[in-house]
């Protein structure tokens, strides 16, 4: 059966086209600007509109091809000059010489210049009153003058100097610099990343403007064996629902060219999202892509578990709710804050005057009074401390507002907290829950760190773990002799141990069986760390899967005392796609062999401690070269998130960069502001050129550089 034959692209492949669906020919030049030129013929019919199907005459096409005054010809040339950006109309009209190119350049970089400065530090760009007879246009025009004024090459190319049609400093022309700025950051993100694999971190959070915000970050191990968080995009999403956060992220992925197949991990916020959004966001992944493991926050979990405690211990949480009282009423007027600034500076001079505490430069600042938060992560630490820093001057301001005749709410709540102060039950809680969390805090710091692996962390978390049991086993007698030191210091009573407890506001019927040395070693100290240690457990213990088990086996601690090859093997069939029971199983199993005896002699690998050191020494060595799948073992172990850190200093930036002033922006101006605000580092590395390439790419101008 005759058909169209594929050889004849060799001929005429500039403008033939075959349709499949149609099985029909087609030319790409007349179907453009065939109305334009006036073409006319059955020939030229046949490839414009039905299609040409007369197999068996090559002939034809040809004959539509034609002379020089063809029809053909003619939108050859009409699409050439398409494609040609100097012989548009608009710049053949303008008749550019060389100077004005120059000018144009020079201008073009003056205003990037200022763009840039802009960005990088989150500011804002435009004025309430723009106009010529206004002494404040708005930041990126005042600095354009400022920035203009001492060059006279640059000040006479600019603002008023510049052509009326041509200054380069309209909202338009700063918009599109911005995404020229936005759009090569994250393309240089994507080219370090590259093919390699990601893990994908997403959270959403609401803006000033009333939005729903979704911030997109990718974990993943650069070409030096690093790993990296890097943010790719904030994307407006009308309801958080599952549906429509995947298809967003699907939405982004297309733009950038990423795809989920290459995603080896997810990384939620649980704790402040209930609704099962991101759980079934997690399920939606996982149909595409069975390989993308769920890790839930490790840093949300710790703060989730000091949340319990305080909810589900009575003197725990009228602690808390004291210490939140405490703050509101510090808080709740500059002149109680004043009042308290002037006594924390008598104390310090006080102390100083006595040599209690020594002096120089950065000791001895101002601190404020933190208030607590169940979703700021250690919080409740910088409360406690700074109440203890502070007990002083806090009394001395209670007893100043108990005075005061006028708010009978606010001396009510001032007495209620003198009272609670000034017993020794406060003080012990104060110092235990400030040892508690000190140990807690430290983990929470390192949870945090962009470079934190899954293994390290389960590590940190077993120490803390440890350390809350010593404590527990030993540390009950130094704490009240420290909380005793503290209330002789501020004259608080101290009760005899060995009397029998009785608590406040209850009957005086007393329990024998029960001292005061009974009830803060067991029912406080005892039960308060015996739940923070039960709760990190259950939080943590399900991480302990096979998984992990098989993840223990890469840690290069002690000469890779851990390594197991079964079990190394065993981590590889997690991931089918990358590991091939037939073909890279049996390699990767002599390779493994080969690869422990190498490190163990080699002395540059005997004092590594992490899997990210054993990564970044593996590249430095060039043995990610010589053993390849062992080095995509590490990878896809370090890839595995910890913690949405990352994304939660997106949402610290997005109160920086669109705060009460600019909550109308729209959201690619939004999205290009994040971008290139959170990722300085990478936007610094994009050089002027490429940006002004870019932006003269992105649609005609009406000068050329």
């Amino acid at each position: 059966m005759r058909r169209f034959n594929p050889k004849w692209y060799e001929e005429f492949g500039s403008w033939l086209e075959y349709s499949i669906s149609k099985d029909a020919c087609f030319c790409l030049y007349c179907y453009l600007f065939d109305m334009e030129v006036g073409g006319s013929g059955s020939t030229q019919e046949a490839f414009v509109g039905v299609g040409f199907k007369n197999w068996h005459k090559k002939d034809r096409i040809k004959v539509h091809v034609g002379d020089h005054k063809s029809a053909h010809n003619r939108c050859y040339q009409a699409c050439q000059d398409l494609m040609k950006q100097k012989q548009h109309i608009d710049v053949a009209f303008s008749n550019i010489s060389d100077q004005q190119k120059i000018d144009y350049r020079l201008r073009l970089k003056t205003s990037l210049d200022c763009v840039r400065f802009l960005l990088r530090n989150g500011k804002s760009f435009r004025g309430n009153d723009e106009s010529t007879s206004s002494n404040q246009q708005g930041l990126f025009l005042e600095l354009l003058k400022f920035y203009s004024k001492p060059n006279k090459e640059m000040s006479d190319v600019v603002l008023e100097n510049a052509p009326d049609n041509n200054t380069l400093t309209s909202p338009k022309i700063q918009k599109d610099l911005a995404q020229a700025c936005a759009d090569l950051t994250v393309k240089a993100i994507v080219s370090d990343l590259g093919d390699d694999y990601f893990s994908l971190l997403v959270d959403e959070a609401r803006d000033v403007a009333i939005k729903e915000q979704m911030a997109v970050v990718l974990r993943y191990v650069n070409k030096k064996g690093s790993i990296v968080e890097r943010f790719i995009g904030i994307i407006h999403v009308s309801d958080t629902t599952a549906q429509s956060l995947k298809a967003a992220i699907d939405a982004l992925f297309s733009k950038l060219g990423l795809s989920l197949s290459k995603c080896r991990g997810q990384g939620y916020d649980g704790a402040s999202n209930m609704r099962g959004e991101f759980k079934g966001l997690k399920s939606l992944i996982l149909e595409d892509n069975k390989s993308a493991f769920y890790i839930h926050c490790f840093a949300h979990q710790l703060q989730l578990a000091l949340v319990k405690v305080a909810k589900h211990h009575k003197k725990i949480q009228d602690f808390f709710d004291m210490l939140q009282k405490i703050a509101t009423v510090v808080g709740g007027s500059c002149k109680r804050k004043e009042i308290l600034q002037m006594n924390q500076y008598e104390v310090i001079a006080e102390r100083i005057a006595s040599g209690e505490i020594p002096t120089g430069k950065g000791l001895n600042q101002e601190r404020t009074l933190k208030r607590p938060g169940d979703t700021r992560w250690g919080s409740h630490f910088g409360t406690i401390t700074s109440v203890i820093s502070l007990f002083s001057p806090i009394i001395s301001l209670m007893n100043f507002i108990e005075d005061e005749p006028k708010n009978e709410t606010a001396r009510s709540d001032a007495g209620s907290i003198l009272y609670a102060m000034e017993d020794f039950e406060f003080a012990f809680l104060l110092h235990l829950m400030k040892l508690i969390l000190g140990i807690s805090y430290e983990l929470s710091q390192a949870l945090q760190r962009k470079d934190q692996d899954l293994l390290n962390a389960i590590g940190l978390v077993k120490v803390v773990k440890y350390r809350l049991q010593e404590v527990r086993d030993n540390g009950f007698d130094e704490l009240l002799q420290e909380t005793n030191i503290f209330a002789n210091k501020y004259d608080i009573d101290i009760p005899n141990m060995n009397d029998v407890y009785c608590p406040k506001g209850r009957s005086r019927r007393r329990l024998e069986s029960v001292t005061f040395f009974h009830y803060f070693k067991v029912e406080l100290f005892n039960t308060v760390i015996d739940t923070q240690i039960q709760e990190l457990n259950d939080r943590f213990d399900n991480v302990n899967t096979k998984l992990l088990e098989c993840l223990s086996c890469l840690n290069p601690r002690d000469s890779f005392a851990n390594f197991n090859k079964e079990k190394l093997i065993e981590f590889a069939r997690f991931y089918p796609l990358e590991f091939d029971e037939l073909a890279d199983i049996p390699f990767l199993s002599s390779s493994l062999s080969n690869f422990i005896v190498d490190v163990r002699l080699d002395s540059d690998f005997g004092n590594l401690q992490t899997i990210s050191n054993l990564a970044l020494k593996m590249v430095e060595k060039g043995k990610d070269i010589v053993y390849p799948l062992v080095y995509l073992l590490i990878k896809l172990a370090l890839v595995l998130p910890v913690a949405t850190a990352s994304v939660e200093r997106v949402f610290s930036a997005m109160t920086i960069v669109k705060d009460k002033l600019r909550n109308r922006m729209s959201d690619d101006w939004f999205n290009s502001c994040m971008i290139t605000y959170v990722e300085r580092d990478i936007f610094d590395t994009i050089d002027d050129e490429n940006i002004m390439q870019y932006f003269q790419g992105m649609k005609n101008r009406r000068m050329l550089l």
